[in-house]
């Protein structure tokens, strides 16, 4: 009776040794796909879209700053936008200047911001595949970006 007790003991053991596991997920970004491809609709990948209206007042800044889970598209529809991104490894500024239809991708998580170098207003919008909601510089309302430089 006591082999049988110690052989149950000793199996139950070696079956919650085998059965742990260990597990990481380093994009949470395609857990939830959406049944459909890219052929039938290119722009659905995820559930994590976003989407922000960038109003630029004239020299108006949209600061330095970084969406460390989401890679952002931004396209110009009207004005003029200097925009730009720093890598992580080595320290490289990218930039270009943005006319009405340009589009600019920012890479995940590094710094980027953007400038109206234009006299008038700016209008662009931005998309990221963030799963949780962005920072305070994109919001799901309008973002109007003003300048405190004196005409």
């Amino acid at each position: 009776m006591m082999k049988g007790v110690h052989f149950l003991v000793t199996l139950a053991l070696l079956a919650l040794a085998t059965s742990l596991a260990s597990a990481y997920d380093p994009s949470p970004l395609q857990d939830f796909c959406v049944a459909i491809n890219n052929t039938n609709s290119a722009g659905l990948n995820t559930l994590g879209i976003s989407l922000a209206r960038l109003d630029f007042a004239p020299y108006g800044l949209n600061p330095p700053h970084t969406h460390p889970r989401g890679t952002e598209i931004l396209v110009v529809v009207e004005g003029t936008l200097y925009v730009g991104f720093v890598t992580s490894n080595p320290n490289k500024l990218f930039t270009k200047v943005l006319n009405k239809g340009d589009v600019f991708v920012f890479p995940i998580g590094l710094i980027h911001f953007q400038f109206n170098i234009g006299k008038t207003n700016a209008l662009a919008f931005c998309w990221s595949q963030q799963p949780e909601s962005w920072s305070d510089h994109h919001s799901k309302r309008s973002l109007w970006i003003y300048s405190s430089h004196q005409s």
